[in-house]
């Protein structure tokens, strides 16, 4: 958000406020910024639905009064502000709006019905006018305000040169994200231990924190996988770097994804993301030239006696993800503002 803050006078964020001290999030940068703060809400649970009944008249308030008084909407969905964002932006066709769909596109994913209705009214060009819908992937049969999208981690100067990979030896792999159901961990875990099983040397590294991890802990320690499977928590973007530099492959086998930063992170430095055919993931590897996508059935001994094929992998995933930096993103940013 804050490429989107440097170039705007003034903000006002209407949003529930949350308290969280871990580093891999960032404060919002701004001289002039705002923080309308409203009661947070949610629609699981009788209880829950019949307090969103008696905070929800407020909330909608404070949109429309933001919006009302806005010279640009921005919108961060899917979510429960996002939903209501959306409703509320119906009543201001003439004010310039921007949304950024952070979660998964595709027309035919399984999701949960507010995801679908907020997706409905953003491709309706009759509810939602004077507005670029940005979105991960390249979707058929778009409304004209349907733009894909992307976001980035480095800058153009941080281009240095990849490390070439021997992926005849020890095979290091690593996993970055929550360590939650969603992210599968555990099942990054069991395709490294079967690789192992059959005979080839590999380490893995995990990378985060979640309510996953004391049962990771007892499956590694079940398992007796401690001296090639670590869990290292949530570190620096300087530690992650290194890890992806140093790591032939990335294992992310997750349930659900908008853009997957840590597949284009690691894509950036030559290492090879494995993970499964979720949102844009599939349009992002190239269907399977820049990575390669998991099914049921997927081992990784099937994909790591080619050495020349992973080679030029390496080398195809790198100059993709590199072309998609913070610097073009930032001017991205600005023809939509301006």
């Amino acid at each position: 958000m804050n490429l989107w803050l440097k170039h705007v006078d003034e903000v006002e964020i209407v949003a529930p406020k949350t308290q969280n001290n871990s580093s891999i999030f960032k404060a919002y940068r701004h001289d002039d910024i705002k923080l309308t703060e409203v009661d947070s809400f949610s629609l699981l649970g009788i209880l829950s639905c019949i307090k969103t009944l008696f905070v929800l008249p407020e909330i909608l308030y404070r949109i429309y009064k933001a919006m009302k008084q806005a010279d640009h909407i921005h919108l961060r969905c899917p979510g429960n502000m996002g939903l209501l964002g959306c409703l509320v932006q119906i009543l201001f066709p003439n004010t310039a709006k921007t949304v950024k769909y952070a979660g998964n596109w595709n027309p035919n994913a399984k999701q949960p019905w507010s995801y679908k209705l907020q997706k409905r009214i953003l491709s309706n060009t009759t509810l939602t006018k004077n507005c670029s819908v940005l979105v991960y992937g390249e979707w058929p049969k778009q409304t004209k305000n349907i733009k894909t999208f992307f976001t980035a981690t480095y800058f153009e100067i941080e281009k240095e040169p990849i490390k070439e990979r021997d992926y005849s030896n020890i095979l290091n792999f690593v996993f970055v994200g929550t360590l939650s159901k969603g992210k599968q961990p555990l099942r990054a875990i069991q395709l490294v231990e079967d690789l192992v099983k059959s005979g080839r040397e590999a380490s893995l590294e995990i990378y985060g924190e979640g309510d996953q991890r004391d049962s990771l802990v007892k499956y590694i320690k079940l398992k007796h996988l401690s001296d090639y499977i670590i869990l290292k928590g949530n570190q620096s973007a300087e530690v992650i770097k290194s890890a992806y530099n140093t790591s032939h492959f990335l294992i992310l086998p997750s349930k659900s994804e908008g853009w997957p930063k840590v597949v284009a992170e690691a894509m950036f430095w030559g290492c090879i993301p494995i993970t499964t055919p979720v949102s844009c993931v599939p349009w992002m590897l190239d269907y399977g030239k820049r990575g390669f996508i998991i099914d049921s059935n997927f081992k990784l001994e099937s994909i790591v006696e080619n050495t020349k094929h992973l080679k030029n992998m390496s080398h195809l995933a790198s100059a993709w993800s590199r072309t998609y930096t913070l610097d073009k993103l930032e001017l991205e940013i600005k023809k939509l503002l301006f």
